[in-house]
């Protein structure tokens, strides 16, 4: 198996394990006092790795850099930090089982990015996955009665406009990861503190004007630092994938972690129309393999 599908297939695991636990454990705290918390333990944690394991030779320059190189990173941890923000009200305000598909047609946008971006072409084969993955959301909005009624009830449903305009950051934020990692040359050691540290910042007054009068962390510390460390190792992963990898063949396979959170969500939670909103994991998971192809 190829580093980056290997790297890719960890990553999603982790990530749907992480979608999960956010539904279950922290429904009710808002996303921003969330993120700056949990990255703040991701980062605390994880810089004592960086610093055991970097090489000084792979740190770049920092002359190497232009204002446009600078800015299509500050733009990428911008869009982290408010596709994280649109994702927790979707989950919010839906079931992780409604909203994690919807969500995870991430690579519907990404192919497009890299497209008039970066040159890529777009195939048969990916054309129909876009196909396949437009019905993946048909189908997780699917209910007894007219065929339409699913589709208007994602035109409708603040859960889906929230988890669609996240995808659409997210897609953006994957193909500025592959140029951070690959033609900046950035390596995970340097690149996870900084996102993770730039999403914190960008974040951070946001979560003061939503800081609850209770400490959030009471009674919830452990959790807090078990979400930094999933978090940490996460994202390290899924940047080792990207450094090898093309945005359009890592984020359709990190974004299977789409088919763990549902089925985390409908055991474990028992979440209301498991089989159908599976059924439109699935069928993501196929578009968004077409797409990669």
């Amino acid at each position: 198996m190829e580093p980056g599908i290997f790297f890719s297939l960890v990553a999603a695991v982790i990530w749907g394990v992480f979608l999960f636990s956010l539904k279950r454990y922290f429904d009710g705290v808002h996303a921003a006092v969330v993120v700056v918390l949990v990255n703040g333990f991701a980062i605390a944690l994880y810089l004592p790795y960086a610093v055991l394991t970097l090489d000084s030779a792979e740190i770049p320059a920092a002359a190497s850099f232009s204002p446009q190189d600078i800015g299509v990173l500050v733009l990428t941890i911008a869009l982290v930090a408010l596709a994280f923000v649109l994702f927790m009200r979707a989950l919010n305000a839906g079931e992780v089982s409604y909203v994690a598909p919807i969500n995870k047609i991430v690579p519907v946008f990404v192919l497009p990015i890299e497209v008039l971006l970066l040159g890529q072409h777009l195939t048969a084969l990916q054309v129909s996955g876009v196909v396949v993955a437009t019905i993946a959301i048909y189908v997780a909005n699917y209910e007894r009665g007219p065929l339409l009624a699913p589709i208007r009830r994602a035109a409708t449903s603040v859960p889906a406009q929230f988890a669609l305009l996240s995808a659409m950051c997210y897609a953006a934020s994957d193909v500025g990861k592959r140029v951070a990692l690959q033609e900046f040359a950035l390596p995970p050691q340097i690149w996870v503190p900084l996102l993770q540290g730039g999403v914190l910042v960008f974040l951070l007054p946001l979560a003061y004007r939503h800081w609850p009068d209770e400490d959030p962390w009471t009674g919830r510390l452990p959790l807090y630092v078990a979400m930094g460390l999933i978090v940490a190792v996460a994202e390290h992963v899924t940047s080792l994938a990207f450094a090898v990898a093309p945005a359009s063949i890592a984020s359709p396979i990190v974004n299977t972690q789409a088919i763990v959170a549902v089925i985390l969500g409908g055991v474990l939670l028992d979440e209301s129309a498991l089989r159908t909103r599976l059924v439109a994991a699935v069928l993501a998971v196929i578009g968004v393999a077409l797409i990669a192809t």
